[in-house]
């Protein structure tokens, strides 16, 4: 559905995206994530073609955003971060305007606009002034805008910016929803969002592509388990002195504060995490000592995704600063 090829974005030294490839197939919804500054906004402009690049090719159902832009931009529904709305307008006005500018005439673009404005479930406020509606609406209204023409594609950047908690879960499911019937692509930095809706996620720090791939399988291929947090009624030597036996054991960490009981965190190098598991509960019993608590710390998305940001590029903060700015203009 859509092929990225070595795309690069520079701004005189600085290069804000650097030789970015995948593939994204059709019919899932795809999350890029990345911190602030990262190049995901940089991206998404020039995979709409609203921005050029400096180099690399983005192909949508075959046809080459920049040479063939007309017919790949009728493939895209794009949302930016800031919704291109007319405030003095009404969502049924402002449809409509954008609906004959991407070329729906008549009982077409009528019968559109009732479908859209029922997807996005904006029938209550479809001839209010889109000035006096919240935010949650607005963005509803930005979507809608997206979804006329009926393209293959949905690209939506940092949708759920500034809402409320109860507007962020309608957006979810909105998401959600067009993922049944449409490739929808979104942008976020907000990682419990992009875990709940996303089929695949990619990755993007300092400009770079560092991984893609779905949420479980990154967690698991990135950060599978290799500590113990565990419990005890056991004064810290002789729990150092039951551990010190137990083979695999790279590192103890130990708190214990007057009058409670002893907290140890402990990092194994063994890949079955469940034997020294067993060989810990074995050494604690043998030695008469009660394990009262014993669970492993297994990685998140939110671990993944700072081990990424941090090794996945060799640019310092000071360029992640230029990034920011670039993408905040």
């Amino acid at each position: 559905m859509i092929t990225v090829e070595h795309l690069t974005k520079c701004y005189g030294d600085f290069m804000a995206v650097n030789d970015l490839s995948f593939e994204i197939q059709e019919g899932h919804v795809y999350g890029f994530l990345g911190p602030n500054g990262a190049g995901k906004s940089t991206t998404m402009n020039m995979m709409t073609g609203c921005l050029s690049a400096t180099a690399g090719r983005v192909c949508i159902d075959g046809y080459d955003i920049f040479e063939e832009p007309k017919k790949a931009k009728k493939r895209i529904g794009y949302l930016p971060e800031q919704p291109p709305l007319y405030m003095n307008e009404s969502p049924v006005e402002y449809l409509r305007f954008v609906g004959q500018a991407k070329g729906l005439r008549g009982e077409d673009l009528e019968n559109q606009i009732r479908e859209v404005i029922g997807q996005t479930k904006i029938e209550t406020v479809r001839n209010r002034r889109i000035s006096t509606l919240s935010k949650g609406y607005r963005q509803r209204v930005g979507i809608a805008q997206a979804l006329l023409g009926n393209p293959g594609v949905i690209i939506l950047d940092e949708p759920t910016v500034g809402l409320d908690p109860i507007q962020i879960i309608e957006i979810r499911d909105l998401i959600k929803e067009l993922g049944q019937t449409h490739t929808v692509i979104f942008s976020s930095h907000i990682l419990s969002e992009v875990q709940t809706i996303c089929d695949q996620i990619l990755m993007i720090a300092h400009g770079k592509l560092v991984a893609f791939d779905e949420p479980g399988n990154l967690e698991k291929r990135l950060l599978s388990p290799n500590e113990i947090l565990l419990t005890t009624d056991a004064s810290e030597e002789e729990a150092r002195r039951i551990l010190s036996q137990v083979s695999g054991i790279t590192e103890i960490q130990s708190e214990k504060k007057e009058g409670q009981l002893l907290t140890m965190a402990v990092k194994t190098n063994n890949k079955d995490i469940y034997q020294v598991s067993r060989a810990i509960f074995r050494g604690f019993a043998s030695g008469n000592k009660a394990l009262l608590e014993m669970s492993l710390k297994k990685g998140s998305l939110e671990d993944v995704f700072i081990e990424l940001s941090e090794s996945g590029a060799d640019e310092g903060s000071s360029d992640s600063r230029e990034a920011a700015k670039e993408e905040d203009q």
